[in-house]
C-alpha cells in the first residue's frame, strides 16, 4: 500500500498592530524577508482586506460615516471572508501568516475608541474567529504626541493626493483612548505580545524585530 503523505505542519499567524502613526506598515516587508530567510514561505496580507470582498468593505469602513456598531459588524464580515478564503488556507498549507491589523484592532479601534461593547466584540470574535488566533502580536507603541505628529505630516501628503481616510480625521483624545486600549490587551497577554518602541529610530527597530522573528522560528 502507498504511504500516506503527512499533512504539513500549520503555519503560524503573526499580527502588526499600532494606532495610526506608529510605523508598523512600513516594517511589513523587512519583517517578511526576516521570515523567508529561514526558509519559510510567507502570505503578507491586512484588515480590513486581503480578499476581493473585503478590500471593497475595506473602502467602506475608512470613508463613510456609519453607527459604530454597524462599523464593528463589517468589520467582522470582512475578516471572516479574510480568514476562510486566505488566512485559514494559509496556515493549512504550512505557511506564515503576516497580516497588517487582525482583531486587537477592532477591540482597540472600534472597542477602545468608538465605546462599542466588548460584549458585542467578543461574542463576534467567538463565531467569526473562532480559533484562527495569532499565534504572535508585534505591538508598535508610540506616545500618542508622537503618533501626532506623524499623522500631521502624513495627512498633508495625503490631502493633496484626496486619500485621507475619516480614522485620520480623528481627534487626538480618539488616538489616546486607542492606544491605551492596546496597551491593556498587551498586558492581559504577555506570552503572545511583543511590545516594540517604535519611537526609535528605523535600523534600531529593525534589528530588534530581526532577534524578535529569529526567537519565534527557533521556538517553531
Amino acid at each position: 500500500m502507498p504511504t500516506a503523505t503527512p499533512a504539513p505542519a500549520r503555519g503560524r499567524l503573526v499580527t502588526l498592530e499600532g494606532i495610526d502613526g506608529a510605523g508598523k506598515s512600513t516594517h511589513v516587508p523587512a519583517i517578511a524577508g526576516f521570515l523567508r530567510a529561514q526558509g519559510l514561505r510567507v502570505v503578507t496580507t491586512r484588515e480590513p482586506g486581503g480578499t476581493p470582498v473585503g478590500e471593497a468593505l475595506r473602502a467602506v469602513v475608512l470613508n463613510e460615516r456609519m453607527e459604530h456598531d454597524t462599523e464593528t459588524l463589517l468589520m467582522f464580515a470582512a475578516r471572516r471572508e479574510h480568514i476562510v478564503h486566505t488566512i485559514a488556507p494559509a496556515l493549512a498549507r504550512g505557511d506564515w501568516v503576516l497580516c497588517d491589523r487582525y482583531t486587537d484592532a477592532t477591540w482597540a479601534y472600534q472597542g477602545g475608541g468608538h465605546g462599542v461593547s466588548a460584549a458585542l466584540i467578543a461574542s463576534l470574535e467567538r463565531e467569526v474567529v473562532g480559533d484562527v488566533s495569532p499565534d504572535v502580536t508585534l505591538l508598535f507603541d508610540v506616545p500618542e504626541a508622537v503618533s501626532r505628529e506623524r499623522r500631521d505630516r502624513a495627512r498633508v501628503e495625503r490631502v493633496e493626493s484626496g486619500a485621507v481616510d475619516k480614522f485620520e480625521r480623528e481627534p487626538d483624545a480618539f488616538f489616546e483612548r486607542v492606544r491605551a486600549a492596546y496597551c491593556a490587551r498587551a498586558a492581559a497577554d504577555p506570552a503572545r505580545f511583543r511590545v516594540i518602541d517604535a519611537s526609535r529610530p528605523v535600523a534600531e527597530i529593525r534589528s530588534e524585530l530581526q532577534r524578535i522573528v529569529g526567537a519565534i522560528c527557533g521556538a517553531g
